[in-house]
């Protein structure tokens, strides 16, 4: 990864998510939900490697996307009428989904998914070669109990490589082994642009990812935010106002609000300092909270594996497109963070309560892949949907309970002001790319369309 050319010490407090994935939602075992479990918590060894890696925001949704493809082909081969194989076809730049050759009659369609998945993941990802200790465990998972025979399990391993090895080509077309050859970021001179900010002054994150592929949106501009409040040094300008702003609700947080804060931040580039030495704590990305959001949801709904597989798909798909339009605003504005402004304008020793990540400000990647994800899964599962969500126990923070998908969407995008880290323009207008964005989704992908999500709505 780019960042650990600082000589930053990581500390790895991440060594396996399968435990934590386990306990997250209390259900009584049948054959049917065990599959469900097993999917979950094989995704979860995926993030697993991603934190280990420190994916980058915008990286961890491209990885979720691909690797959920890979599953979402072999559920589109070996059981057509369970799922929605027109997806393929509402994608931005078609993915074939070539029929296999060999006989799949006698195929256990759960563990070709599985394993498809965690196929995609050891290649497309960086420390992906751990993914096949997850799969020799799911090899043993599925052989022990007898639901596959070992003499038909090369069978199995060679269809699931098969399907897994289509996506692996199509996610090579995207654009992103071209990012390294595109011109470097360097940061503007010019005032009200974007910094390098403290306490690591880390260059800036991906910021051509604006040029990648898309699954669904077929016009990015489309989906382009209004414009942000213009900068200004006038004491009395909307911009200096929203300034002021972050600066006044950061000095009277109540200990809700903290809470709120550190629940959302979801920043693997956090980095603590101990004297003289740098330690990367690493976290979970946002797109990961809401892909942990949405194993919650599908087991407490008693989900299908059939249903539990579409709906992560369709999020994690959703989820890389949201990231690429919200990264090609960021870079198009490049307005500076809250902390350049303050530490400028207002107050030289402010700090916010949360690290500032490194790229520019607007708008809020919180704000715009919460709505989304939220508008999704609100529209599979139900407007009234309540859950506990579990996300960031493992990284010390308690659980909280939302009324709905959307109640946890509008506490993620406040989060960001709260934490000192966006200003207030940057959340609403995120919001609403948020919104046009998941209205365009799910106009294409219709939830009351097709056998696929028969069970999901309520």
């Amino acid at each position: 990864m780019r960042w650990r050319r600082f000589g930053f010490l990581f500390l790895a407090i991440i060594s396996c998510l399968s435990e934590q994935v386990m306990a997250r939602v209390e259900t009584i075992e049948t054959p049917a939900t065990k599959d469900v479990t097993l999917f979950i918590e094989h995704l979860f060894s995926a993030t697993d490697v991603m934190v280990t890696d420190v994916a980058t925001p915008t990286g961890a949704a491209r990885f979720y996307a691909y690797i959920l493809l890979g599953a979402y082909a072999v559920q589109a081969e070996l059981v057509p009428d369970e799922v929605d194989p027109a997806l393929f076809r509402r994608l931005n730049e078609s993915f074939e989904n070539k029929p296999f050759t060999g006989d799949v009659s006698d195929l256990n369609a759960a563990f070709c998914t599985i394993y498809s998945m965690l196929e995609v993941g050891k290649s497309i990802m960086p420390s992906g070669i751990k993914l096949a200790e997850s799969q020799q465990l799911l090899i043993t998972q599925f052989t022990k109990g007898g639901k596959i025979k070992k003499k038909h399990l090369a069978d199995h391993i060679a269809y699931a490589e098969a399907k897994a090895n289509q996506v692996i080509a199509y996610a090579a077309t995207d654009g992103y082994r071209k990012l390294s050859t595109l011109r470097r970021y360097s940061p503007s001179p010019e005032k009200g642009r974007w910094y390098p900010t403290p306490p690591s002054y880390m260059a800036a994150i991906d910021p051509e990812w604006g040029t990648l592929r898309t699954f669904f949106l077929d016009d990015l501009p489309r989906f382009d935010p209004a414009p942000p409040v213009p900068f200004s040094e006038d004491r009395n300008s909307p911009f200096i106002l929203l300034t002021e702003e972050v600066y006044q609700v950061t000095a009277a947080l109540t200990e809700e609000q903290k809470l709120i804060a550190n629940f959302w931040d979801c920043n693997p580039f956090f980095v603590a300092y101990s004297g003289h030495m740098a330690i990367g704590i690493k976290k979970i990305s946002p797109g990961g909270h809401w892909i942990g959001i949405t194993g919650i949801a599908s087991q407490q709904a008693g989900l299908t594996f059939a249903e539990t597989v579409h709906i992560h798909t369709l999020l994690a798909l959703s989820l890389h497109d949201a990231f690429v339009s919200c990264w090609s605003e960021k870079y198009r504005s490049d307005r500076i963070r809250p902390i350049t402004a303050i530490n400028k304008y207002l107050d030289e020793s402010w700090q916010p309560l949360l690290q500032t990540p490194p790229f520019p400000e607007y708008t809020s990647g919180h704000s715009v892949i919460s709505r989304v994800s939220a508008r999704v899964l609100s529209a599979y599962l139900g407007d009234d949907f309540n859950f506990i969500d579990t996300s960031e126990v493992y990284f010390g923070l308690p659980e909280r309970a939302f009324s709905s998908f959307m109640q946890a969407a509008e506490e993620a995008a406040i989060s960001r002001l709260y934490g000192g880290i966006h200003f207030r323009d940057a959340i609403e207008e995120g919001v609403k790319q948020g919104d046009k964005i998941a209205d365009y989704i799910l106009e294409i992908n219709d939830p009351k369309g097709g056998a696929s999500v028969s069970k999901l709505i309520k």
